[in-house]
């Protein structure tokens, strides 16, 4: 059962990271994803900068030690993500780059949202 869970959050991790990188496109399904989305972007920004780790990341850990798995000591990025991007390793130099990313990124989006809708 914790094994379950455990894998449950990862899969809810994961949508949470995608949902913070790209979660502004959903601007054009709905306007009200913008309350939701801005401050999962600003909790994944300040993730990012200050090293921490996410709660997500504790709780996984948590419950696959309940399951008698093998727990991971960095993030959920460093140990899922970045294994796949980057091989080499999660640096603070390379995980600040990634935030700054993230906010440029986010940026772009937020501007061609509102770019678009001065034009209507």
């Amino acid at each position: 059962m914790y094994e379950l869970a455990a894998n449950l959050i990862l899969i809810i991790h994961f949508a949470f990271i995608i949902f913070v990188i790209f979660g502004g496109l959903l601007f054009f399904i709905s306007k009200k994803v913008v309350f939701i989305h801005f401050p999962a972007l600003i909790w994944g920004s300040y993730i990012m900068f200050s090293h921490s780790s996410c709660p997500l990341t504790h709780l996984e850990n948590w419950l696959l030690y309940k399951a008698n798995q093998t727990t991971y000591s960095e993030g959920f990025i460093q140990h899922y993500i970045m294994p796949i991007v980057y091989p080499i390793g999660l640096t603070k130099d390379l995980q600040i780059y990634l935030g700054g990313t993230l906010i440029i990124l986010n940026i772009l989006i937020y501007g061609f949202i509102l770019n678009k809708q001065r034009r209507n």
